[in-house]
């Protein structure tokens, strides 16, 4: 079985003024810390909710300080339950994040490839059909050229 398992992590920055500042520093902290053994990471800064309902952003920044929720996704293959799946993938970020809480978001069972085979083949299917637009192109071209040259 393959999961696609999402984790939280809480990063400090420092010397930051804006929370816009401060995901930008924290994203590109954990982007060197990971890359390149594991550039398969997607890093996405993560969305809050005050107790209150209202959105807040991902970054709190306090006396050039800041700390920034980030969304670590990554697919972890043939794996025996979706607990071995994060316990794995908290193995491989935790171990180059050393310092920074990681938490689990979310596991779920990824999506097979079969899905992206038919995409490929629908592809493949509308070249000839360009092929033949661009024949049928062609002499209207010829006609427009020889029609300026009278």
């Amino acid at each position: 079985m393959d999961c696609r398992v999402v984790l939280e992590a809480a990063v400090p920055v420092y010397d930051v003024v804006t929370p816009e500042a401060a995901v930008g520093a924290a994203i590109s902290k954990v982007g060197e810390r990971l890359n390149p053994d594991l550039s398969y990471v997607d890093i996405e800064p993560r969305s809050r909710r005050s107790p209150r309902g209202a959105e807040l952003p991902p970054a709190t920044v306090a006396a050039g300080e800041g700390l920034v929720a980030l969304e670590l996704g990554m697919t972890v293959y043939d794996v025996e339950s979706e607990d071995h799946a994060v316990r794995i993938a908290r193995s491989e970020i935790g171990s180059r994040l050393e310092g920074i809480a990681l938490e689990r978001l979310s596991c779920e069972p990824a999506e097979e490839a079969e899905s992206e085979t038919g995409e490929d083949d629908a592809t493949e299917e509308t070249e000839p059909a360009a092929d033949a637009d661009e024949e049928t192109l062609l002499p209207e071209f010829e006609e427009m050229v020889e029609q300026h040259r009278e």
